[in-house]
């Protein structure tokens, strides 16, 4: 099954909760007035898109209705689309041109961060690159042994050292490798908490610096890993750790699972992050390049529209 189609059938529940919704009341009135516009607002918000985004689209909108002089309350569907996707759009591509490059992943335990890891470097083996882990995610019991079994199953090698190792340690030693294997992408796993900005900050400080000094003018991202089902939450939880790391991307997990699927445009929206990967199952190839217009064709039923990013699995067709 191509993406595309992952993709609309795990939007299900979210455009069931969110464009169903609208439609409804787009197809109900016969009439554009203020009533719609708070309707539709509640909607949205109760879709997780979050108060102020909702707020803000709906603003939007109602310019749009009065420049296009649209009269007819099901025609607003279309501007709608047009609103998301122009909120949704922008800074989607990796910033990992020059080689190496280095990819740091964080995220509250629980979000997925280490199964993100590996469908990640499989993605860019997929695509051509050559990719080495390192496990910095020292002080979670169990998690280099997790990211371990990731790596095999993408087919990438890994650098770790034991429980409870200085995190920089292992990304010196991670670059080191790297620059000596001739890689093109270095991706780090690293804090898996937030109990503590300042430790967090520190810990990332000193791996920045790190590598500052070891692959100085080096492409990197630093990718925040969240899950979609928790909604709101997810959007605090990235405020937090906006305030504590230089987040360069979102990686939105789960997205299956989920009516909340909404809250993607919340955080693009509120916090000027923008989405890198979405993740709609468990199996490898299963998370993806986001592509703004073909979530957007997704969210809104659209069956024309194909995933331009998709990557086969080995001796997978990429069928209609």
């Amino acid at each position: 099954m191509g993406f595309f189609k992952k993709l609309a059938e795990g939007l299900k529940k979210t455009r069931d909760n969110m464009i169903k919704g609208a439609d409804s009341l787009f197809k109900s009135r016969g009439k554009i007035d203020d009533e719609l516009f708070e309707e539709l607002e509640e909607i949205l918000i109760m879709s997780d898109v979050g108060g102020q985004t909702s707020a803000q689209i709906c603003a939007n909108l109602r310019k749009r209705v009065k420049e296009n002089r649209v009269t007819d309350a099901e025609a607003v569907r279309d501007l709608l689309k047009q609103e998301l996707a122009e909120r949704l759009g922008g800074g989607e591509e990796l910033n990992i041109s020059t080689q190496p490059s280095v990819i740091l992943v964080i995220g509250v335990n629980g979000a997925g961060k280490t199964t993100t890891i590996g469908k990640i470097a499989y993605n860019l083996k997929s695509r051509g690159k050559k990719v080495l882990l390192g496990a910095a995610d020292t002080f979670r019991a169990a998690a280099v042994g997790q990211l371990e079994i990731w790596a095999e199953r993408a087919g990438v090698p890994l650098i770790k050292h034991g429980e409870g190792t200085d995190p920089a340690a292992v990304v010196y030693d991670t670059i080191a490798a790297g620059k000596a294997r001739g890689v093109d992408v270095i991706i780090c796993d690293t804090a898996g908490r937030l109990h503590n900005k300042k430790n967090l900050m520190n810990e990332l400080s000193k791996i920045s610096r790190i590598i500052s000094r070891e692959l100085p003018g080096c492409d990197r991202e630093t990718l925040l890993v969240m899950d979609a089902t928790t909604g709101q939450n997810a959007l605090s939880q990235a405020r937090e750790f906006k305030e504590a790391a230089d987040i360069t991307g979102i990686v939105l997990t789960k997205l299956d699972g989920t009516a909340r699927g909404g809250v993607i445009i919340g955080i693009k929206n509120e916090l000027n992050v923008p989405v890198k990967y979405i993740g709609v199952g468990e199996k490898l190839d299963d998370l993806q390049p986001f592509n703004a217009a073909e979530f957007i064709e997704a969210l809104f039923g659209g069956g024309n529209a194909r995933a331009s990013n998709y990557v086969p699995r080995a001796g997978e067709e990429d069928d209609e």
